[in-house]
């Protein structure tokens, strides 16, 4: 007797896999923007007359402890504590440390261009960090775009400008003088500053996504190497701060909330680093500005304007481009 085997389910099965590692990663994603859009509406719920009532630097520490801890129990619940018994090499460990430093130097950097910029320039301005980074993973990384990849790229950073534009208040200038509203200045310092800003985060997420896929160690174990360096060095930074606020002053269930959203949101981007691309990440970031503005308009009675829908559309365009 001749059995004709079916032909189809194989082709089934690859066509469910496919379809569920779709929906695994439109979860994770679709879950990472939401966290880092509910990132400022909730620091803004956090102030009381107009301050944060909490160190910040501490609460940079206390994510990176989250995440710290996170990453040793998934170590551990996964049954892969033999790494944990032997002391690994150091040139294996050193890389993770370059992150971390990384990393520091930008949020310091954040703080020393407020002094040769208003903020709303500083907003418009680090969208160009999407073009360093885009440009950093092309070379360090050998990974060629084609040229409709870049045109989505680019319109990815006008979609930003056009949605940092619209946040801005051009009012009266008379009216402004008059209130001692700060007006837009950007200084030729504080313009060097932004771009090193900006090559040192493109930098920073190309050289984490490097090390994580040249290494077959477990992600969990990897983490932990990352996250080790963040707690000493963000630690270190917070000492040497001067504060009038105690380590834990201040914090209340919206800031634990925080810290539980960021640890998450940075564990996830480790996710995307070793399995997908820094290019990705920075989709995610764009389309977290507009649930960051939608939450600011259901949450903070914020007013939207039809100018809002201009960076949506780009947005879905540059996505389209990118990865059809």
């Amino acid at each position: 007797m001749i059995v004709i085997q079916n032909v189809r389910t194989p082709s089934r099965v690859k066509y469910r896999r496919q379809w569920v590692k779709r929906l695994q990663w439109g979860v994770l994603l679709g879950l990472m923007v939401l966290i880092y859009g509910s990132h400022a509406p909730l620091l803004t719920l956090t102030k009381i007359d107009g301050q944060v009532p909490f160190n910040p630097s501490s609460c940079v520490v206390m994510i990176e402890l989250a995440k710290l801890l996170i990453s040793l129990a998934t170590l551990i619940l996964s049954g892969d504590i033999s790494a944990l018994r032997a002391s690994p090499p150091l040139a294996l460990v050193a890389p993770y440390a370059v992150p971390a430093i990384l990393y520091a130097l930008n949020n310091n950097l954040v703080v020393v261009m407020q002094a040769y910029m208003d903020p709303s320039s500083y907003q418009v301005l680090s969208n160009l960090k999407i073009a360093s980074t885009a440009l950093l993973y092309s070379l360090c990384l050998g990974k060629r775009l084609r040229r409709g990849q870049w045109l989505a790229l680019g319109l990815l950073m006008a979609a930003g400008v056009c949605h940092s534009y619209s946040s801005l208040d051009l009012g009266d200038p008379d009216r402004d003088e008059a209130q001692q509203v700060p007006k837009l200045h950007v200084t030729a310092w504080g313009l060097f500053l932004v771009l090193v800003y900006c090559c040192v985060s493109g930098l920073a997420a190309v050289y984490t996504e490097r090390v994580l896929k040249s290494q077959t160690l477990p992600l969990s174990l990897q983490n932990l190497y990352l996250y080790v360096f963040g707690v000493a060095i963000n630690g270190l930074s917070s000492s040497t701060v001067a504060s009038e606020k105690s380590f834990l002053e201040g914090y209340s269930g919206v800031v634990w909330a925080i810290i539980a959203g960021q640890a998450a949101n940075g564990l996830l981007m480790s996710v995307v680093l070793k399995h997908g691309s820094g290019i990705t990440r920075l989709f995610v970031i764009s389309c977290s500005m507009l649930v960051n503005a939608l939450l600011s308009w259901a949450i903070l009675g914020l007013q939207l304007t039809p100018f809002f829908l201009l960076p949506v559309s780009m947005i879905g365009l540059a996505a389209y481009l990118y990865y059809r």
